[in-house]
């Protein structure tokens, strides 16, 4: 039993990834799934979509590396963070769509909080900031608008999660509500400092506690699944949130190491050690993992959209096929001084956490086309990492951190040359790739495997980690500030 089977539930898709011990991939499987619109700045997900392309990659990749479920140690998932189901604790069933992380229908909630003056405890509290990103008003939604659910949900009838919590009840037959302490740390309701939840945030958001998973470590014990799910029980021994699960993957377990995922969003985390930290520069501060005793905490900095505006390129405008074809479309681009292409299509995310700015393409002339309008969505990225580069460089030196020297990235936008390079040039640091990309995925199968001793410590597993390749900037600073002083007079335009 020396395979990793890890779970890595996205916003777009679902992939299952059979590991062996050296780390190497066995095997892979990835399933897209609907996304569902039903107005303007609402997101939703079908639950029974997430979990249907769960089970079916997953067990199309065991199969594919010619595996049963004795020769699976542990299983790992990763998990989009924030996204949030209610659903019923007897039949399993949803009572509603799940609210997805980019969700903006409970704005005007958070704005409401923001003018009664609760967001410097919210802040103190769960080392988060008052915005419909998290699970906190989206779960507050649903008691409020599903039928019956509030007296339902005090009775204990009902039980909500974010979409790990979700997981781990169908794969252990309703057996297990549990989440671990990095996607609890998303909700607004964890005592960050504690990791319990805590009782003046669930009175706050009118959370009836009997609504809530179990809190237990990243690298812990979620029960196992059912017999007839892959023909045997596998035991669930690692969970994390995507972007923590990242973290991990990455090996950053010193104090100031960074990483950057690139996947639907954009996710900079920096571990600040045991220490919960407390941004002044309107980042967030997170749970970074629990696993042997020892609980490492962040600073993350949240850009809602990264890879969804080449798949915007791709559904809305048509200009590319597949999102493979964006980096020859953008490196054909000629100089086009001024464009600037502001994604803000659910709002911005870190350090502006605005959710009415809307998108827009600014600086447009009559000789610019789709390699310039595609070109400036990739620079959109890069101008937004330096958004949050810039705050947690605030924050690190604030805590005696220091300036990061590079910034390890993964995530499907990263396996692109030109990004990579733009990223260097835009952001001033270097930018280092791994061997191994699909760390999100990594992150959760060494913490299940750390779980159930297929790997020894984080020494081990921070030896696992190689390079692939740097990228030093090679644009001068002057140039790069200017470019950004751009960027960041486009961004105020489109902001409410």
């Amino acid at each position: 039993m020396t395979h990793i089977l890890a779970i890595d539930q996205g916003t777009t898709s679902s992939r299952a990834m059979v590991f062996r011990r050296d780390c190497t991939i066995a095997a892979i499987a990835q399933q897209e799934f609907p996304q569902h619109f039903p107005h303007s700045g609402w997101v939703e997900h079908d639950p029974e979509d997430i979990w249907r392309t769960v089970l079916a990659t997953s067990r199309e990749a065991i199969a594919k590396a010619g595996l049963a479920a004795r020769d699976i140690a542990a299983i790992g998932i990763a998990n989009q963070r924030e996204t949030t189901v209610l659903w019923d604790r007897k039949t399993a069933a949803p009572l509603h769509n799940a609210i997805v992380w980019q969700d903006r229908r409970t704005a005007e909630r958070c704005r409401d909080l923001k003018e009664a003056g609760h967001e410097s405890e919210v802040a103190a509290r769960t080392g988060l900031l008052l915005d419909p990103y998290f699970s906190a008003t989206k779960i507050e939604w649903l008691l409020d608008h599903i039928p019956g659910a509030r007296a339902r949900a005090e009775r204990g009838e009902l039980a909500v999660g974010t979409i790990d919590s979700w997981l781990i009840y169908k794969l252990t037959g309703g057996k297990v509500h549990a989440t671990d302490v990095t996607n609890a740390s998303r909700t607004m309701l964890l005592d960050l400092k504690s990791l319990a939840w805590d009782e003046t945030m669930l009175k706050l958001f009118n959370v009836p506690r009997a609504l809530l998973p179990e809190v237990r470590d990243s690298a812990g014990d979620f029960g196992a699944t059912t017999d007839e799910i892959f023909g045997a029980a596998i035991a669930i021994r690692g969970v994390a949130g995507d972007q923590q699960a990242a973290l991990f993957g990455q090996a950053c377990f010193a104090p100031g190491d960074v990483k950057s995922t690139y996947g639907t969003g954009c996710f900079a985390l920096v571990n600040t050690g045991a220490v919960a930290p407390a941004s002044v520069n309107r980042l967030l501060a997170t749970a970074g993992y629990r696993a042997k005793g020892q609980t490492a905490y962040a600073i993350e900095g949240s850009i809602f959209i990264a890879g969804a505006v080449v798949q915007w390129l791709r559904d809305a405008l048509g200009v590319i096929r597949n999102a493979g074809e964006v980096e020859a479309l953008a490196s054909t681009a000629k100089p086009a001084v001024g464009l600037y292409f502001v994604p803000a299509f659910t709002g911005l995310g870190a350090p502006y956490w605005d959710p009415d700015a809307r998108a827009a393409i600014l600086g447009l002339t009559r000789d610019m086309g789709v390699a310039e309008i595609a070109r400036a969505a990739l620079d959109a990225v890069c101008f937004q990492t330096r958004d949050l580069l810039d705050a947690m460089g605030r924050d690190m030196k604030a805590s005696g951190l220091g300036a990061p020297a590079a910034m390890k990235v993964d995530g499907g936008m990263v396996k692109n040359d030109w990004f990579c390079q733009r990223l260097a040039d835009l952001t001033g640091l270097p930018v280092e790739r791994p061997k191994v990309t699909e760390t999100t995925a990594l992150g959760a199968a060494y913490l299940a495997g750390l779980s159930v001793g297929v790997f020894a410590d984080f020494s081990q597993i921070a030896q696992g980690w190689a390079l692939d390749r740097r990228f030093e900037p090679a644009v001068g600073a002057p140039t790069r500030d200017v470019l950004y002083e751009g960027w960041l007079k486009a961004v105020s335009r489109t902001r409410s």
